[in-house]
């Protein structure tokens, strides 16, 4: 009888992921199960349970690779400048969405770790997507203190996300027989955004 293969941890992993990767850029998450992964990546369910200890924290390694994409995305963001940037993040969110929309539903429809090592790196891939944000608005507004920059940077998060859901919904309604497109109405939000930081007075 021929041995099983057998697998290094690491190695493992990175088929798991692969294997997500190649089954979210098709589907959505809800058709995959436990045992049908582990016989794409050739190994016992077993095996699989014993690297994760549960398919739900397999998939919150899935999310953390996807908040690490997301970051990734933007760093490499081209302008240093805060307004241009800030409307290239946005449509940055809303093009990575839309071109990853499985592998984006799982990150909101998933809960994210609550303890351990995932939860730690996927909290610092979070808290350094706001960190840009209110670098940013401070660089736009420097009258802003680090209170107000923390809530605006999440009130702007919060405005583009349910924008992004909308439209991915289609949602979003229709003007003279159009659709309305996101990447105009982010323009809007943005455009309404930095006007009110523009004018804002210094304090008496």
């Amino acid at each position: 009888m021929a041995r099983p293969r057998q697998h290094a941890p690491d190695a493992l992993h990175a088929q798991v992921m692969h294997a997500c990767d190649e089954w979210l850029a098709q589907q959505s998450i809800h058709g995959l199960s436990l045992r049908s992964l582990a016989r794409e990546v050739g190994c016992a369910p077993s095996t699989l349970l014993k690297l994760y200890g549960s398919f739900n924290v397999l998939l919150q390694h899935v999310n953390v690779e996807t908040l690490a994409r997301l970051q990734s995305t933007i760093t490499n963001l081209a302008s240093d400048e805060p307004e241009p940037w800030l409307r290239a993040l946005a449509n940055a969110y809303w093009r990575f969405a839309e071109k990853d929309c499985y592998r984006w539903q799982l990150l909101f429809d998933h809960p994210l770790a609550q303890e351990g090592e995932l939860d730690q790196r996927q909290s610092q891939l979070i808290e350094a997507l706001f960190t840009q944000v209110e670098t940013s608005l401070k660089q736009y507004q420097p009258l802003l203190d680090d209170a107000e920059a923390r809530r605006l940077g999440r009130t702007l998060w919060g405005s583009v996300h349910g924008l992004v859901q909308l439209g991915l919904n289609e949602r979003l309604g229709y003007w003279q027989g159009h659709q309305l497109k996101v990447d105009e109405l982010l323009d809007q939000l943005l455009s309404t955004v930095l006007a009110g930081l523009r004018n804002r007075e210094q304090p008496e």
